[in-house]
């Protein structure tokens, strides 16, 4: 017995753990969601890292090809230099205007002809289909055909105002800074471009009211009808709180999209004429001063600008308003 060796005990494997159900779904659920999250890190999260990291550095952009990680050096330079710039303040304030004043147009023009042609007509879809058509149209095109309309020389508009409205001389509305209208100064070709992004983006406030007064219970309506209501109490006691969450999505997108817009104002006017935007100083600080930093530095500003109304934005989601 001495001599024998005692025999180990044989080990068990270990039995992994059981994932319930519960688990199981939202790891598919992460695997699923995986891929759009490293394509959102690669197209939006690394290039704004890289515009953060371009506006702490004193660059022009003939030295980026022989940048390297070891050349950082962080500075705030860029960003008191665009805050002390000549004209940032104005150009902001500018934004300020031209987002809220085309989002409130866009939204009411949405809404008046979204409740014009609620009843049906005949020849109703024929009309909606035409009031998709600037929404639709190519933004070159869109713009080719307003500056056409308002050239000084040959445009339509100058036409009929010299013709019938008694105009002495041609305006140039796309350059001209402001005028008097009865001691009234009117900046020209900022209300242009505010017409312009009103007629080009309130087909899609228009869609979204007309959707959701579709789902409007009609019973709400014959019901205050019956209570002697008249159409505008209808209106403010009925429809509008049913309209209450999608005017106030709208009105969110439509700030941030017109806070941003660079294309339908550079087109139209160049910046020219009290119409310069942050982002068009944005693109000439990039393209002809070829200073990435202080355009990087303006791009971070703005989206600190943004930043508030992306947490309004989420919170409204999350809270089921949207």
């Amino acid at each position: 017995m001495s001599g024998r060796g005692t025999a180990s005990a044989p080990t068990l494997p270990r039995s992994r753990r059981v994932r319930t159900r519960r688990e199981r779904e939202e790891l598919h659920g992460r695997l699923l969601v995986a891929p759009t999250l490293v394509v959102v890190g690669a197209v939006v999260l690394f290039p704004f890292l890289a515009v953060f990291v371009l506006s702490l550095q004193d660059m022009r952009l003939i030295d980026i090809r022989g940048f390297s990680p070891a050349d950082l050096e962080v500075t705030l330079d860029n960003f008191a230099r665009v805050l002390s710039s000549a004209g940032f303040w104005a150009a902001a304030r500018t934004t300020l205007v031209y987002a809220a004043v085309t989002t409130v147009g866009s939204l009411l023009a949405g809404l008046v002809l979204a409740l014009a042609l609620r009843r049906p007509f005949a020849g109703r879809g024929a009309v909606r289909g035409l009031l998709l058509v600037p929404y639709v149209l190519p933004v070159v095109a869109a713009t080719t055909i307003w500056s056409t309309l308002l050239n000084p020389q040959y445009g339509a508009v100058n036409e009929i105002g010299q013709r019938f409205l008694g105009w002495s001389a041609p305006i140039n509305f796309l350059t001209t800074h402001g005028i008097d209208i009865a001691g009234i100064p009117v900046p020209v070709a900022l209300s242009v471009v505010i017409l312009f992004e009103i007629w080009k983006s309130f087909p899609l406030a228009f869609l979204f009211i007309t959707a959701r007064l579709q789902a409007v219970p009609r019973d709400l309506e014959e019901a205050a009808v019956v209570d002697g209501a008249s159409p505008t109490q209808v209106f403010r006691h009925v429809l509008l709180p049913q309209l209450a969450g999608v005017l106030a999505l709208l009105a969110l997108l439509r700030f941030i999209w017109s806070f941003q817009n660079f294309t339908d104002i550079w087109l139209l006017t160049g910046g020219a004429g009290g119409t310069e935007v942050v982002a068009v100083r944005v693109y000439e600080e990039l393209v002809t001063r070829a200073n990435i930093g202080t355009a990087s530095a303006l791009g971070v500003l703005m989206t600190l600008a943004l930043a508030g109304l992306l947490v309004l934005y989420l919170r409204m989601v999350r809270k089921g308003r949207v």
